[in-house]
Parts: C-alpha cells; sequence; structure tokens
C-alpha cells in the first residue's frame, strides 16, 4: 500500500500512542507546516498521541496559472462557490481513509482517530471525516469550506460526528462567510458543530490554539 508521506510525531516523545490526529496543510505548503504546532497545544502528557502531518502531492493549480505546487485538488476558479476539482478531492479523501486504516493497524482503535485541516485541507478532511465507514472521534476545519456538501455521501456510522470549524473574521482567501456556511451545511446534515471566529487573516492565532486543544481534550480525554 502507498501512504502519503509524511511528518510523524508521537507525544509523549516514546510512549506508545492510543489516539492520533491526522492533520492536512492547505494549498502551496506541506506537511510541516503544522507540525511545530504540537507543542503549543499544550496538550496533557497522560494523552498518548500520535501525529500525522500528510505532504500533498504536486500538481498544477488553475488559478495559479497552472503552477504546479503542493494541492490536494486543482481549485478551477476563485468564486464564491469556489469551483473544484471534486474528483481529485475525493481521491485525496481516500488517501486520507488509507492513514486512517494505517493507524487502525498500528492499533489506535477509529474512534480515537481526529481528523484536521486547515484550508484546501479543511476541506479534504469533512468530505473523509463524513464518508469514513468506521466511527471516528471528530473533525477540525480550519480556515476552509465545503466545497462537496452536494456529493458526499455521508456514513451512517459517523451520523452525529463532533466537528469544530474555526475562521478568520479578517481571511481575505477564503471568506469568513464560506467558513459559516459549511458550518451551517454540516448542522444541517445532523452533525454536532461548532463554530469560533477570530480577529485574523488566512492564519491561526494563539486564542485558536487554545480552543483547538480545550476540543482535542473533550474528543480523546474523556
Amino acid at each position: 500500500m502507498n501512504y502519503l508521506p509524511a511528518v510523524e510525531s508521537v507525544i509523549p516523545e516514546g510512549a506508545e500512542p492510543d489516539a492520533a490526529i491526522i492533520w492536512l496543510h492547505g494549498l502551496g505548503s506541506d506537511g510541516h507546516d503544522f507540525a511545530g504546532i504540537v507543542p503549543e497545544l499544550r496538550l496533557p502528557s497522560t494523552l498518548k498521541l500520535r501525529f500525522i502531518f500528510p505532504h500533498a502531492p504536486s500538481i498544477p493549480v488553475t488559478v495559479n496559472g497552472g503552477y504546479v505546487m503542493p494541492a490536494w485538488y486543482d481549485i478551477l476558479e476563485m468564486d464564491v462557490g469556489r469551483k473544484v476539482d471534486t474528483v481529485q478531492l475525493t481521491r485525496s479523501a481516500e488517501a486520507v481513509h488509507a492513514l486512517i486504516e494505517r493507524e487502525i493497524q498500528r492499533g489506535t482503535p477509529s474512534d480515537r482517530i481526529l481528523l484536521a485541516g486547515f484550508s484546501q485541507g479543511g476541506a479534504v478532511i469533512l468530505q473523509a471525516a463524513l464518508s469514513y465507514s468506521k466511527p471516528l472521534a471528530g473533525a477540525l476545519s480550519l480556515s476552509s469550506y465545503f466545497p462537496t456538501v452536494a456529493t458526499v455521501e455521508p456514513s451512517p456510522i459517523n451520523k452525529g460526528l463532533p466537528i469544530l470549524v474555526c475562521h478568520g473574521t479578517r481571511d481575505p482567501v477564503v471568506n469568513e462567510s464560506l467558513g459559516r456556511k459549511a458550518e451551517e451545511d454540516l448542522r444541517a446534515l445532523g452533525y454536532a458543530t461548532q463554530y469560533k471566529h477570530y480577529p485574523m487573516e488566512h492564519s491561526v492565532c494563539l486564542e485558536e490554539i487554545q480552543d483547538i486543544s480545550a476540543w482535542i481534550q473533550e474528543r480523546l480525554c474523556s
């Protein structure tokens, strides 16, 4: 099986993890982008956790003049609706499913696995989480949107999945309206959503990191 290459870390160092977070980066970045956030989360040492930060393949991106860069899928138009290549997005979600299966093989129960993603990565993890056929611990969408709302085939196993949607109120790349719409669409589908916004652009901030940490602990420490 060919898995996405990834940066991995375990906390506490040397522990045998019993939970995992698969965290996808945004357009033009790589798995190192969020690896540095792990110590900033200040998670308790009692939580034995493996982080997996996959690298997206490099593909031509239409809205960037066909320039080849790391991307989970092609973006065809930057209009309000964000026209994207849903076939590529779905393929990336399936690659995330493969990483979940590998964690299960490593001994982590599926309901101890969280999915997280920033921007493009958030769109992929929403598709991946909703369509996965085994129970998950939750999904985290950061500064992102939900382009496959009309095409995703939700698995009944994850009906009611806890989902945290975070967004910056000053985001010039993915307007906050798209984050709010994603949360509304997810709630309409029956998922247990929370929405948090912050006075920031297309990035992360300390308050958001603290909220993410609290949410992770709610999902995995109870």
